[in-house]
């Protein structure tokens, strides 16, 4: 009897432990959400509050403009899209190699990717920097989506490689038997059977390369028209002052396409989740 009134008691303190742990998981981004809509003076004496005294939407304009959010949006959205797909392309078709097929020293293949995953990558940013000069590409978005790409290929390819070892011999052995080739097979059969991880890893690869501060950076030095937004919410910080409500209003703009993609792709995360947990 004591142990059936005491579990809805640890229920509810479990629920309410979780939901104060999720409040304070939230809690800056709803922050960030509020102290975008203050004014400057509103931002220095609410302090924490979370509520806004006199909605200002007008930041979100002042914050578009005087960032140049226009031009950087538009650099972002370039570097992104395009790094997402490369790394798609260029990932799946390593991965099923690695997973559908034998060919000699694989595993040494398998080793050497493995060890360059596990190189910090502060140790390779000079020799990478050193060759993207070389080719001509510094001060280009080419050179940032290059090196974005080079460095999820890694990840990537164990993501699909993975992912395609799973897959049933039946299905290939069938498509064969049709008259289908390696490139039929991959791109007719196996690619879109992979959509759940391909949407996972594409999901991953924009908000790591949407997020980006580092490689646009310093990529991008000479040219300031190239920067991403990311680099582009500098432009509320100098050397004595920081505009605090503008630079939230900016941070909240350029969460916007991040959240947009999580829900068109959540679908088939869980999907792939699923699929994972099951293999």
């Amino acid at each position: 009897m004591n142990r059936l009134g005491t579990a809805p008691a640890r229920r509810a303190l479990t629920h309410i432990l979780l939901l104060g742990f999720g409040f304070a998981y939230v809690y800056p981004f709803l922050w960030a959400v509020g102290s975008s809509l203050k004014s400057k003076l509103d931002f220095l004496d609410t302090g924490l509050s979370l509520i806004p005294p006199a909605p200002r939407w007008e930041n979100y304009a002042q914050a578009w403009q005087e960032a140049s959010f226009g031009t950087y949006f538009m650099n972002t959205l370039i570097i992104s899209v395009t790094s997402v797909l490369l790394t798609l392309l260029f990932t799946a078709m390593a991965g099923f190699a690695l997973a559908r097929t034998t060919f000699p020293g694989k595993k040494i293949v398998i080793g050497v990717i493995m060890i360059t995953f596990l190189l910090p990558h502060g140790y390779t940013i000079i020799p990478v920097f050193d060759l993207v000069n070389a080719l001509g590409l510094l001060n280009t978005l080419w050179s940032v989506i290059l090196v974005q790409v080079g460095g999820g290929l890694v990840f990537g390819t164990f993501m699909f490689m993975a992912y395609f070892s799973t897959m049933p011999r039946e299905l290939e052995e069938a498509a064969r038997v049709d008259g289908a080739g390696f490139n039929t097979l991959f791109f007719r059969v196996m690619l879109p059977l992979a959509k759940p991880m391909a949407a996972t890893l594409g999901l991953f690869t924009f908000i790591s390369s949407w997020n980006n501060f580092f490689l646009p950076l310093v990529f991008t030095l000479g040219r300031p028209e190239l920067r991403t937004v990311g680099v582009g919410l500098y432009a509320f910080t100098n050397q004595t002052t920081t505009n605090w409500t503008l630079l939230c209003a900016g941070a909240i703009i350029s969460l916007a396409p991040i959240v947009i993609v999580f829900i068109v792709a959540q679908r088939y995360i869980v999907e792939a989740i699923a699929g994972a947990v099951k293999a």
